[in-house]
């Protein structure tokens, strides 16, 4: 997710064709756009990722959305997170041995704490 905006606090009706107008009316470039939607009712979720093509465009989307009124709130411009817990754990080169883990309670425990409702549906829609 290099070159990716977080763009939230959309209302239910925005589409990827409003962000893509929205997108051209200010000169900016998006590779990609995808409004979250509910899977079993197709709602919009009220959030969206949009792919820049560099960084820079990712900046200048930020700075043009981040905060931008809209109907009764103000739009929410960020740099996509990679998802928490989504990663592969490391390997260790050839010819090396990772040192054995030790199963910690608290840690476990900790792993297994339940994540915010948002981290859970961003996990599903990436």
């Amino acid at each position: 997710m290099p070159h990716t905006v977080f763009l939230g606090n959309l209302p239910s009706w925005v589409t990827a064709d409003d962000i893509k107008g929205w997108l051209t009316a200010e000169d900016l470039v998006a590779d990609s756009i995808k409004v979250i939607r509910n899977h079993e009712t197709q709602e919009s979720k009220g959030f969206a990722f949009v792919e820049a093509p560099t960084a820079d465009e990712m900046q200048s989307i930020i700075r043009r959305f981040d905060r931008a009124p809209l109907e009764d709130r103000l739009l929410r411009a960020n740099p996509a997170q990679p998802p928490k817990g989504k990663g592969v754990a490391p390997t260790a080169p050839a010819g090396e041995s990772r040192p054995a883990r030790r199963a910690d309670t608290k840690t476990r425990r900790k792993r297994e704490a339940p994540r915010s409702a948002f981290a859970t549906e961003l996990a599903k829609a990436l």
